[in-house]
Formats: structure tokens, sequence, C-alpha cells
């Protein structure tokens, strides 16, 4: 029988169209049927008569179907892959400039900060109901691969309470891989030790990471049997643009011995050092790419990608179909891992899974990332030991920060929600308790069309807070501020007349 997959959340055109392209790379499922549903019918129509015509035009049986029921999508799927963005890009701008109004600048907001817990809050009961709809009537034990981030408390959240097997997937190994690869050749070349048309695949650098989602570390990197991570620094300074785009990286690299997977702007709003002093964040950033650092940089690229998109959408319908083959294929886990359990064939990737003994230094029950095997046994995860003391030291701050926040979320305990940002440490190294607790009443008001698990009178009382506050003189002083380096949201017009700016438009995640 063909495979029948479900997406929830399609109307994401740029994660739908390429985990599907890639699915179909693979013989054995040319004929599969691919069910997508978004809450939003424009957006899921485009994207639709955009699978259609890529299945048509390379002449494969495969089929799509629509739906805004999430239960007709869902019913006998084989595997059900989850991209949703709860409360699209409404809520994703509330998530930077309510936090930012009391000084904590965010690059992208989808992890932990302030914007990253908010998150969670309104994707996590949405989550649980695509759990219990797949318990209902997906295939017996199928499996549900998560993208929507934020990736460590949304699977956390599945596998405690969701009763279904989760596995997060994410590619920011993938990219960092890329990066090092492309140190060791410029490398190389300079020592001589490969000429000056030959180069450096990913094949040939073995990688082990361990460690959170955006918090994963190459704890192992050989290149010719060599043990590259002592060298990693020296490469990367090196670098005639890492060192520019990437300072945050190798700041970190410098003091803990290891690189992490995860972009400069991500990983600055992470960690409480390099964005809790405004004049001090451009020091840190660059300002060539929003993934480098760029106040509000992912809100601005979503914006501009998804208000491009539809007024492009036409000419997205009338371009000549890409055309699917395996060279083509992206880096993305997800149509390995079904291949794998699928087909037998092996495939090793990194995933997010429930920590049982995996990573010694870190808590049993909270999610990691970490290498596994994929092939007719299913998803195998082998121990990697403690990670090095620093890296699990910063690990292990971010995961009872998602501790708190997931549980804040299952609950709808305000209490829990306003801890686990005290104790973020970006919001902590620039609020003080009463500015987060402010910030947190005016972010759950602000959001609560999306937060049903907060009970109406919780969202009531914090409102009332609020009034409170201003009515006594005792709300505290807010900033009037547009961060540190925010760039302004293009156009439609504005992307029309820059070529540059209509490809990022494409490549962006349309929210």
């Amino acid at each position: 029988m063909p495979l029948k997959i479900a997406m929830i959340g399609a109307g994401s055109v740029g994660f739908t169209r390429r985990i599907m392209m890639d699915l179909l790379t693979v013989p054995e499922f040319a004929d599969t049927h691919f069910a997508l549903m978004d809450i939003s019918e424009q957006n899921l129509s485009m994207v639709s008569q955009l699978c259609d015509r890529d299945i048509k035009a390379n002449g494969l049986p495969a089929t799509v179907s629509s739906t805004l029921d999430r239960r007709e999508a869902i019913k006998d799927a084989d595997y059900v892959i989850c991209m949703i963005r709860q409360g699209g890009l409404d809520a994703f701008k509330l998530d930077i400039d309510i936090p930012l109004k009391y000084g904590v600048d965010q690059c992208v907001g989808d992890t932990i900060c302030a914007g990253g817990i908010m998150y969670a809050q309104r994707t996590i009961p949405v989550l649980l109901d695509i759990c219990k709809d797949i318990r209902e009537l997906a295939k017996p034990d199928a499996l549900f691969l998560n993208y929507s981030n934020p990736m460590a408390m949304n699977t956390w959240a599945c596998n405690k309470y969701g009763g279904v097997n989760t596995i997060g997937l994410c590619h920011g190994i993938q990219h960092g891989h890329e990066q090092i690869a492309e140190c060791i050749e410029l490398w190389a070349k300079k020592e001589g030790m490969i000429g000056d048309d030959e180069s450096v695949t990913l094949d040939d650098v073995d990688i082990i990471c361990a460690g959170i989602n955006h918090q994963t570390w190459y704890i192992k990197i050989q290149w010719r049997g060599m043990d590259m991570v002592p060298k990693m620094l020296e490469l990367f300074e090196a670098h005639p643009v890492f060192r520019e785009q990437e300072k945050v990286r190798i700041d970190v690299l410098r003091r803990f011995g290891y690189y992490s997977t995860e972009s400069n702007g991500h990983l600055s709003e992470y960690v409480p050092w390099y964005r809790k002093r405004v004049d001090e964040i451009k020091d840190w950033i660059d300002l060539s790419h929003w993934i480098h650092g760029e106040t509000g940089g992912y809100l601005r690229v979503c914006t501009e990608g998804r208000n491009w998109f539809e007024t492009d959408f036409p000419n997205w319908l009338a371009e000549e179909p890409p055309k699917i083959a395996d060279q083509k294929r992206s880096l993305e886990h997800g149509s390995y891992i079904i291949e794998g359990l699928e087909t037998g064939r092996i495939y090793r990737g990194h995933f997010n899974i429930v920590n049982q003994g995996h990573i010694t230094n870190l808590p049993d029950g909270c999610v990691i990332e970490i290498p596994g095997y994929v092939d007719h046994n299913g998803i195998n995860m082998p121990v990697v030991g403690d990670l090095p003391m620093a890296t699990a030291a910063t690990c292990s701050a971010s995961v009872r920060v998602q501790q708190m926040g997931m549980e804040a979320a299952v609950h709808g305990d305000v209490t829990l929600l306003k801890q686990a940002m005290l104790h973020d440490p970006l919001t902590a190294a620039v609020c003080n308790t009463e500015e987060i607790w402010q910030m947190a009443d005016e972010l759950l008001v602000a959001q609560a069309e999306w937060l049903p698990n907060y009970a109406t009178e919780e969202i009531e009382a914090a409102r009332q807070r609020l009034a409170d506050h201003e009515a006594n003189g005792t709300r505290v002083k807010l900033l009037d501020t547009e961060g540190a380096a925010r760039l302004h949201t293009r156009t439609v017009e504005e992307i029309a007349k820059d070529r540059a700016a209509q490809e990022t438009a494409r490549t962006s995640d349309k929210g």
C-alpha cells in the first residue's frame, strides 16, 4: 500500500515542498499520498497547487489532497509531519516587540528567551491535540516528526503528555558541518595537504554532536584520521567570512573549546553575555544576513517572505517546475528517517529525543539532540556519555527553563511561566524580577486569543495587575526602542526592485 504522510501546517511553503520532493526522490515512495492540512485556506491552496504541479511535471503517481480538517488529514496516516507556527506572524511580532520594551533584544525568539517561552505556550496545546488525533486516527505506532519550534519544549511535551512517539528534527547541525568542512578545506589548501582544485565535503569530515536543540556542540570532528577539535578556533579565526559573521560562536569556541551548531544570532540570545548591553550588541553581530544577530531578524525575513510569496505566487506557478532528483535532495532528516524505517537502508543523523541516560550529565527526561541510526529495526540512539563541563553547564541552565516553560504550557500555570522567564539566561541578565513579572503579564494579555490553556480568569487577573500598576504609578519604566540593530521590513514594492531581496524572500520560512 502507498504511504500516507500527513503534513500539518502545510501552508509553510518552504518546508512542505522541500520535504515532499525529498521523499519523492526515493523510488519506493513514488506513489505516496501527501495529505496537506493548514488553518489558512489561502496558504493551503497556494502550496497545494505548487505541490500538485511539481508531482505531475515529474510524471510521478504520487497524489496530494488538501484539507482544513486536521483529523481528516491524520486519519490512516503512516507518518505525521508538523511544521506549524501557532499564532502566525501576528503572535511572532508580539514575541519580539513586547520583550524589546523591557530591554530583551532577540534575534529569533523561537527557542528560549521570552519569545521562545511564549511560543511554547501557544504551540504545545495544539501539539497535544495533534497527538490525540494521532492516537485515535493514524495507523498504529505512527511516528510524529516535529519541525516546529521551540523544538525541545514541544518534543518534550508530546512525549511526556501526548502519548505519541515524537522525534524532533532540525537542520542546524548540517549547516555547521558545512562551515567546518569549508574551514578545513581552506586550511588544507594553505598547508598544501590538498590541491587547489580539490574540495573537502561533508562525507570527508566525521562529526559527533551532542547537547540540546540549538545548543548542540561538535564534540568530535575528524578529517583524514586527525582530531580537528583543537584546531577549530584557529581555522574559524582564519576564515575571511566566518570571522566577521560568527563572532559569538567563535568567542564561545574560544572560551569553551567547542563550536556550537547554532547560528550567531540564535546562540547570542541563549546565553547572558552578548546581548545584555545595548551599546555592545553590534560588536557581536553582523548585519550582512539576518541570521547573524539582527534585532528581530527572523521576524523581518518571514514577514517579507510571506508578503512576497502572496504577491509573486502567479510567477511561482508559471515558472518551470523543479526536477525531483536525488542530487537535489536536501539535508533535512525527515525523508531519510522514513526511508530508513521503510526500506532498511541505514541512515545516520542527529535527532531530538528524550534523554534516557544518553547524555549522562544532563537530566533524564529532558529532550537532547544526539546522533542516531535508522533502519528496519527503528531509530536507535547510542549513549554519548558526559558532555564537556562548560557545554553541559550552558545546556543545563536552558534545560530547566525549558522544563518550566513546557510544564507551564501544559498546565496553564502563570507562576511557572514567570519562573521560566526569571531563570532564562538573557532575560535574567537584562531584567529585574518585577520587570519580568510585568512583561509576562503583558505577553499573556496580548496573546490571550492563542492561549486556551490559560483560564480566562488568569488572563483577566494579569490584565487587572497591569491596570493597577498604571493607576498606582508602579508600572516599571519601559523603553522606547527599536532595538540595537533592527532593520527596515521591506515592502513588496521594495523587494520587487531588489533581486537579492527576492531570493531571500523565496527561501525564508513563510510562517
